[in-house]
């Protein structure tokens, strides 16, 4: 964690904004494998036992695919910095450059989508996890919308660049729609917890 940290702070440009994201993501689905691992052969939870087991089956292998991220940001940014290096008269540098925004468009998008799909584990939590862990859905909530709008920011840095319109366009209303619908289920399990456990 330290040498990431380093290395997020150094004048290098990756990792970035999006491998920070890829970040936040894991720490948000990490929790909600705490919450599901918290509740799991509890006697007051019993009626929730399989369930707790299929969430923490499907966080076994999201966790390391949302944390493979960090590196699959850096490895889709080579290419575009590359690209940016290029004298401007270079015939090829047109089509060079769009092809690398593409792609380091692509990765922030595919996370963005990794981390919607965590939504549905944390509203379950919410009603069958521990209720003593509540307060840790309500962080994985926060930091998993914090996290999708940090990924399809870094994705926009990208579409602003490319010259195809319907390209750009079709990825960025994909992303508002993404992120406009994620960042509310996130945002109402935050505010529905936090009503839950300041009032009395």
């Amino acid at each position: 964690m330290k040498e990431f940290i380093d290395a997020l702070a150094s004048k290098e440009p990756t990792p970035g904004g999006g491998g920070a994201a890829a970040l936040v993501g894991t720490v948000s689905a990490a929790l909600c494998s705490m919450v599901a691992n918290l509740t799991s052969g509890k006697k007051k939870y019993e009626q929730y036992q399989e369930d707790m087991e299929r969430i923490l089956a499907y966080l076994e292998e999201v966790i390391p695919e949302i944390n493979g991220y960090i590196e699959k940001d850096a490895e889709a940014f080579a290419p575009l910095a590359e690209a940016y290096k290029i004298p401007k008269d270079d015939p090829k540098k047109a089509e060079i450059m769009e092809k690398a925004l593409l792609a380091a468009a692509v990765v922030p998008m595919e996370l963005a989508g990794k981390l919607y799909d965590l939504i549905p584990v944390m509203e379950e939590l919410e009603e069958k996890g521990s209720k003593m862990a509540l307060s840790d859905v309500a962080v994985a909530a926060v930091t998993c919308k914090a996290a999708m709008e940090s990924a399809v920011m870094n994705m926009y840095i990208n579409t602003k660049s490319l010259t195809n319109p319907l390209i750009s366009g079709g990825l960025n209303k994909k992303a508002k729609k993404l992120v406009e619908d994620g960042g509310k289920r996130c945002q109402d399990i935050y505010d529905r917890i936090q009503k839950t456990l300041v009032e009395r």
